[in-house]
């Protein structure tokens, strides 16, 4: 059964996405005010594992390391259900400086509350963020670890491939002297054979979808694995809406996307932007490309 969920809008264009449930309310809610007629179709979906945090969370786990470094506002989230049930923060209120990292807007979480629930004193603490929202600039704004241990809470992908950024990463903090420790803070997972239902019914209608989204090239890899379960292809969903957009997250995932095989039309470039905040019509840049595309 397809996980799609349709605003019945004759005069407006009809947007697919294919974002995990935890995005899906939030996107849907500014294509909408956008006048656009949403498309659900998540071929991804999130299940956070809060208790493989939990070890690190308990008394002196937190010690050795200097900083927590989160790629995605889901890691972020998961990481405060775990620290929920403490009844003392895990680190003591004097020591070296820790650093909490985070992108964009997603470092809006790691606010005065967090820090209190690590260690009742805030000021040893700085909030982090990179000037470009991608993983790269974050390991960048880093510096150098000097040997540093940095705990680094990030996805488990089953079910599709895992996409090369988390891997590359970890990598480019190696490079720079941490020693990242990863922590599969929640599974992102395939959504399911059904998963591209509403998109294939779509297409079979004449002007039934406008326009394509992807935040993340393993929502690519799922829509595709979907498509194949109905005996399609992306080169099918070309062919049946001509006029069809594909847009994405940002290079990343459209870089992501084109090694798939999907050609990008249009991504978002704006530096704050965060897979939360993210509509591919939001930011300007993206606003002015998509508007020619879909209204004429």
């Amino acid at each position: 059964m397809a996980l799609s969920t349709a605003v019945t809008n004759l005069h407006s264009p009809t947007i697919a996405f294919t974002t995990p449930p935890n995005y899906a309310a939030r996107l849907s809610h500014l294509l909408t005010l956008n006048a656009y007629t949403p498309l659900w179709c998540p071929t991804l979906l999130i299940q956070p594992t809060p208790s493989t945090l939990t070890p690190y969370l308990s008394p002196h786990s937190l010690h050795p390391f200097s900083a927590i470094a989160f790629t995605s506002r889901t890691a972020i989230q998961v990481f405060l259900q775990a620290a929920a049930p403490l009844s003392e923060p895990p680190l003591p209120p004097s020591g070296p400086a820790f650093t909490l990292a985070a992108l964009g807007k997603d470092s809006e979480l790691l606010d005065h509350d967090f820090v209190l629930r690590l260690c009742s004193n805030p000021q040893r603490f700085r909030v982090l963020v990179p000037p470009t929202a991608t993983p790269s600039a974050l390991a960048a704004a880093l510096g150098d670890g000097g040997g540093r241990r940095v705990l680094c809470p990030v996805p488990l992908v089953v079910g599709v491939e895992e996409p090369p950024v988390v891997p590359a990463f970890l990598r480019e903090l190696r490079s720079a002297g941490w020693v990242p420790v990863r922590v599969e803070a929640y599974e992102t997972r395939w959504a399911g054979p059904g998963c591209a239902e509403g998109i294939v019914r779509a297409s079979e209608e004449e002007g039934g979808l406008d326009a394509v989204v992807f935040t993340s090239s393993a929502e690519v890899e799922g829509l595709l694995k979907g498509l194949r379960e109905f005996g399609l292809g992306f080169g099918d969903l070309r062919r049946r809406c001509p006029g069809l957009v594909v847009a994405a997250h940002g290079p990343v995932t459209a870089a992501g996307a084109q090694r798939l095989g999907v050609e990008v039309d249009v991504y978002g470039v704006s530096s704050s932007s965060t897979t939360d905040d993210f509509i591919v019509f939001c930011p300007a840049d993206v606003e002015r490309h998509l508007h020619p595309i879909l209204r004429r």
